[in-house]
């Protein structure tokens, strides 16, 4: 973290990107505003714009869902796949579990919950098409579920969350969905094209997660009137929202690895407590048998249900089942893209793209087989009627009504509270971190307030949205604020394929790694040989950076300013960075970094904890624009130095012209 962030954070500065900032917020206060105010009217005036959305738009939304999955895989078994989010040098920040349960928390949680038990039934008493309480209907039941959870829903966050840690981390652009427009619209992306781009993504967040929140809070209301009686009541869910969106404001002062790390992790915790749980005392071995079947019948349906719209068999399920949730998903995609986004750096696309796509999906199938097939078994085995008709009483009753036909359902129906509970207090702390990151034009640590004020507005919304049309209300705004987004993220498609395509010419042109000048005709062998068994101190290293290579560097600057070209170089105590800015197209970046490793008789650190200075020797590695190159200038004179940034500029030349020469054939 730079002094300046780290500042800004503690006196509290205001750090905004003020037309994205005020803009968003006043957007959003309009509607909290007129919902509040008139929520006679706004209920109608939801209902009827979800009417025209469905109906105008509904082929729109599946055909690009559709486009996103086949998007998404086929970056994923590409070339493109090798490439990492950051430099080539970069590891991973968060280990395989931590990854993982943030994705889990921020992508999926209260859903599962709310709709775990209610969804399947659902859809097995009343499909979209053909006689419900069958055994076919069952088996339709559980494909159109996964349909709904499956990879359609993580292929969307996956596009987001490619683009934005592409963009933002390989190629150091602000960490905002304007940047994935770079490679087709420029330096334009931080002008009125940009603010509107950033302005749909709060906007789409915003209503994501209030609905999101929503629900939750109608399944902690179900989860307390079965534990204590307490009435369902809207002024108790809004009440519900306020105190949550309060204990939120404490995970947001925390941040992200103190704060949400902690909580997804607890967040997965539990959740495994419970499904376990259910799936030890219930059914045990038809649920085993349901998650294979299952799986198999989606994969084989899977064509069929990413197109079918029942064109010839109209009626208003597509509207409120699928349609819901492909807006629900894109509306949330600016959230959980940036969110994964932030903890997936120094994965290779190709790892990003499976991990996104298959480990939340094989927990997600799992999950909803576990609660839905239950569910399911007790309605076709002895307990008929039961679950159906707690859910024509209630949606957010079905799971608390399937735990009372289990053994400890007390306990369970207390568990599951909690999680919806922490599953809250996670989505509420990430978005409001996720839009503050977007309106402070991509600040990678803003002052707290700024999250606290987003994280209340969640509340106020999701709020005012229960009061102006409950479950009507949030579907409304969610698939209406998700449709302006689909369209930014085709746009996003293109611009990341285009971006990625510019990166494999300049691969094939400079080649990686790239060969250093040692190789060639300036260094003999035996200066090479005597520069591989030296080992400099940091003293030593730092003269050298000093002396030869800054010298170096400043003489090529200023041969090519004299050019016309702007051309800067930066000195920093570990550093020495050559820059050439090409405004629209690709600056070309030479650095020589000072590296401190063990040397090798040390290789162990393990063995030795007292490992100290005297132990360390530094390399002069080289870096370009797509990270280290992993050779060693040091022992070069100012000539070989001069010799080997002129090899790389040539090559980042000819980069250029091949670049041009595509682009005036497209």
């Amino acid at each position: 973290m730079s002094q300046q962030q780290t500042q800004s954070e503690k006196t509290g500065k205001m750090a905004v990107n003020p037309p994205v900032f005020f803009g968003s917020a006043a957007l959003i206060v309009v509607f909290v505003v007129f919902g509040a105010g008139m929520p006679e009217i706004a209920n109608e005036v939801f209902a009827s714009v979800q009417n025209w959305v469905i109906d105008t738009f509904g082929w729109f939304y599946m055909l690009s869902v559709a486009i996103f999955l086949i998007f998404s895989l086929g970056l994923a078994f590409s070339s493109f796949g090798r490439i990492k989010l950051g430099p080539d040098h970069s590891e991973p920040d968060y280990g395989y579990t931590s990854w993982f349960a943030m994705l889990f928390s921020a992508g999926m949680g209260i859903g599962l919950l709310f709709f775990g038990v209610a969804e399947p039934m659902m859809h097995f008493m009343s499909p979209p098409v053909g006689e419900g309480g069958t055994i076919e209907a069952a088996r339709e039941a559980m494909s159109t579920t996964f349909l709904h959870w499956g990879l359609h829903a993580w292929a969307i966050y996956a596009v987001v969350g490619l683009s934005l840690a592409y963009f933002g981390f390989r190629h150091n652009l602000p960490l905002t969905i304007r940047s994935a427009l770079y490679p087709l619209i420029g330096e334009r992306i931080h002008g009125p094209i940009g603010h509107a781009v950033d302005i749909f993504a709060v906007l789409g967040t915003m209503f994501g997660i209030a609905t999101s929140l929503g629900f939750g809070v109608l399944q902690i209301n179900a989860g307390l009137s079965f534990l204590f009686g307490a009435p369902d009541s809207v002024y108790l869910q809004i009440g519900l929202i306020a105190f949550i969106t309060l204990l939120a404001t404490a995970s947001v002062v925390a941040g992200l690895d103190a704060g949400i790390k902690r909580l997804s992790e607890l967040n997965l915790v539990l959740a495994v407590i419970l499904l376990v749980f259910v799936m030890l005392v219930g059914p045990t071995l038809f649920l085993l048998q349901a998650y294979v079947q299952n799986i198999g019948a989606y994969l084989s349906k899977i064509v069929d249900l990413t197109f079918n719209l029942y064109a010839y068999e109209p009626n208003s399920w597509i509207g409120n089942w699928t349609l819901f949730y492909w807006g629900w998903w894109i509306s949330w995609s600016p959230f959980v893209g940036m969110f994964i986004a932030r903890v997936s750096r120094g994965r290779t696309i190709r790892e990003f793209v499976l991990g996104v796509l298959f480990v939340p999906v094989g927990f997600s199938f799992l999950w909803m087989t576990v609660f839905g097939g239950t569910a399911i078994s007790m309605e076709l085995g002895a307990l008929p009627g039961v679950i159906s008709g707690a859910i024509d009483e209630s949606v957010p009753l079905a799971i608390f009504t399937m735990f009372e036909q289990l053994p400890l359902s007390m306990l369970a129906s207390g568990l599951g509270t909690i999680l919806v509970i922490t599953f809250f207090v996670t989505s509420s702390d990430s978005g409001s971190l996720v839009i503050d990151t977007i309106t402070s034009g991509g600040h990678p640590m803003p002052p707290v307030w700024q999250r606290i004020f987003w994280a209340l507005l969640e509340g106020m919304v999701a709020g005012t949205l229960l009061l102006g049309g409950g479950l009507t209300g949030l579907q409304t705004a969610v698939i209406a604020g998700a449709l302006p987004f689909t369209m930014v993220m085709l746009i996003i498609c293109l611009g990341l394929f285009k971006g990625l395509k510019m990166e494999g010419i300049k691969r094939l042109v400079v080649g990686v790694p790239q060969t250093p000048v040692s190789s060639g005709r300036r260094v003999s062998w035996k200066q090479r040989l005597k520069n591989l068994s030296s080992f400099p101190n940091k003293r030593e290293m730092q003269q050298f950076m000093q002396q030869t290579v800054a010298p170096a560097l400043q003489q090529v600057a200023t041969e090519i300013s004299n050019t016309g070209q702007e051309a800067i170089v930066n000195i920093e105590d570990n550093c020495v960075e050559l820059k050439v800015v090409y405004g629209g197209e690709v600056d070309f970046v030479y650095e020589v970094h000072s590296i401190g490793h063990l040397v090798p008789s040390f290789a162990f650190p393990e063995f030795d904890p007292k490992t100290d200075e005297s132990k360390r020797y530094y390399r002069a590695e080289v870096y370009l624009a797509e990270g280290s190159q992993h050779y060693d200038l040091y022992g070069y004179n100012q000539e070989q130095v001069l010799d080997d940034v002129l090899i790389q500029y040539e090559k980042h030349m000819h980069f250029l012209h091949i670049v041009s020469d595509t682009q005036a054939t497209e």
